[in-house]
């Protein structure tokens, strides 16, 4: 297990020799002291970073590409050991660490690595005598922040793209899971990739994040975390004028209309806002229901609720793990206090589970609270296994509770009618639309939101958008040059 900073090909100690605990949120117990990054550091990860930007940029495409498919490879190979890590780390279950996360890891990886030599430019018709054509070229060294409920494949969702463009990248993984963001790196410089090309610097947000996006030197920043720190984000990042890319919160609205197939209602919802204990900006955290339907639902998606079995991540029959830290816990308990105040009733959950096995962790019980469109658990996001419902009696009404947050970042439509479907899907304010389905991602598919929850977009071929730059050049093939200033 790595636990120091990664720069330059090699791991090192912070120069300042300042370490913080990982913890293991299932036991509170201390996993390992991790080197945190300071300004100085950052300044050492920049630095390897254009050192290396020449060669790795110029780079056969091919050649980058190859190396990002050794990787995947390399992940694959590593698989167990990976998900045991990022389990122990976060409190996601086992069950999805290795079936999911890991696979998905390994997927981004390999699917921008068939992208490597696909970016292409054009050629623009202009006047006779001249060729005027368009290339897309890297950025340089681009800064990327990675958050902590995903941290394994949002690792490959940041790095993948920006190498494979040519970019090189000094990241900082969130404080509270670094392991496994080390783990990739160290697979990186076993399937040989150049030393300075990735630089993974695990830090306090306020002093190595605000540092990256403040930093001179980097052309980007790409950061995935809450509403709140990409507002400061942005502030940091204006004095140089660097390009953001901003994947925010969400507070996900869930639409189920009276001709739903409810039995696929209920897996898909719970997976919505359960899988990793509600720990996603897409969870699907607003359950909007129509009136004529809303009882039948509640009954059954609350009995499953119930049903989850809640226990150690690393137990292969665990469903819901814990939330990833203390404070976390306390706040997403917090929100069952806000919705009583407000007049919500308490249908499931709502408190730490009962039992000496689990009194030691960070667990929540999966939280179902019946709330008006307007509360404030209903606009806020709790970032837990904790879901609102409300309802609605006309087409009209569902689609202004839907769009009746600051968020637009993920929604979900269940209905037999694709007709009513499509509309609603163009109507919806929202980066994603999901139609009787739930939280479905690709390496091939665009991913991001708007308004509240950011701007930019993760994965498909949009965001090679995000990590080149276009570059017009201009040839006078054969046209005569006027004489604009004849003597």
């Amino acid at each position: 297990m790595q636990t120091q900073l990664f720069i330059n090909g090699r791991f090192v100690p912070a120069l300042s020799g300042e370490t913080l605990a990982s913890i293991n949120p299932h036991d509170n117990t201390e996993i390992a002291q991790v080197s945190m990054a300071g300004r100085a550091d950052i300044d050492r990860a920049v630095d390897a970073a254009k050192a290396a930007f020449p060669k790795w940029s110029n780079m056969a495409a091919a050649d980058r590409g190859r190396l990002l498919l050794k990787l995947a490879d390399a992940i694959e190979a590593n698989a167990d050991e990976l998900a045991r890590l990022e389990s122990l780390d976060t409190g996601h279950p086992i069950r999805d660490t290795r079936n999911l996360d890991v696979p998905r890891t390994a997927a981004t990886f390999r699917y921008f690595g068939g992208m490597a030599d696909k970016i292409e430019g054009s050629v623009i018709p202009v006047e006779a005598g001249f060729l005027n054509y368009m290339t897309r070229e890297p950025l340089g060294v681009v800064g990327q922040v990675v958050p902590w409920n995903f941290p394994l494949m949002f690792t490959s969702w940041k790095m993948a793209p920006a190498l494979a463009a040519g970019n090189c990248v000094v990241m900082k993984p969130a404080e509270l899971t670094p392991l496994s963001s080390l783990a990739i790196a160290e697979l990186m410089a076993e399937v040989g990739f150049p030393p300075g090309v990735v630089n993974v610097v695990p830090g306090l947000g306020y002093v190595a994040g605000q540092y990256i996006a403040e930093h001179p030197e980097i052309s980007k920043v790409a950061f995935t975390g809450s509403t709140a720190v990409g507002r400061k984000i942005v502030q940091a990042s204006s004095g140089n004028l660097k390009k953001v890319q901003l994947e925010l919160g969400g507070k996900g609205a869930n639409v189920v209309f009276s001709d739903a197939n409810l039995d696929a209602v209920v897996q898909g919802s719970a997976f919505g806002i359960f899988h990793n204990q509600g720990q996603a900006c897409i969870a699907a955290s607003r359950l909007i229901v129509h009136e004529s339907v809303a009882d039948e639902l509640l009954e059954r998606f609350t009995s499953l609720a119930r049903s989850i079995k809640i226990g150690d991540p690393l137990d292969p029959s665990t469903e819901m793990g814990p939330l990833t830290s203390q404070m976390h816990r306390d706040r997403v308990l917090s929100y069952v206090d806000v919705a009583r105040e407000q007049g919500g009733c308490v249908l499931s959950g709502g408190k730490a589970p009962h039992g000496a096995a689990l009194a030691k962790g960070f667990y929540v019980e999966p939280t179902i609270v019946s709330a008006k469109p307007t509360d404030r658990v209903a606009q806020e996001e709790v970032f837990g296994p904790f879901v609102t419902v409300s309802t609605f009696g006309s087409d009209e009404e569902g689609l202004a509770i839907a769009n009746g947050t600051e968020y637009g970042l993920g929604a979900g439509l269940w209905t037999r009618d694709l007709q009513r479907a499509h509309l609603f899907a163009r109507q919806l304010r929202s980066g994603m639309v999901w139609i009787n389905c739930y939280k479905r991602v690709s390496p091939g598919s665009p991913f991001g939101g708007v308004g509240a929850s950011g701007y930019g977009r993760e994965m498909g071929f949009e965001v090679m958008h995000e990590y080149t730059q276009p570059k017009s050049v201009w040839v006078n093939v054969d046209a005569d040059i006027p004489p604009y200033y004849p003597r």
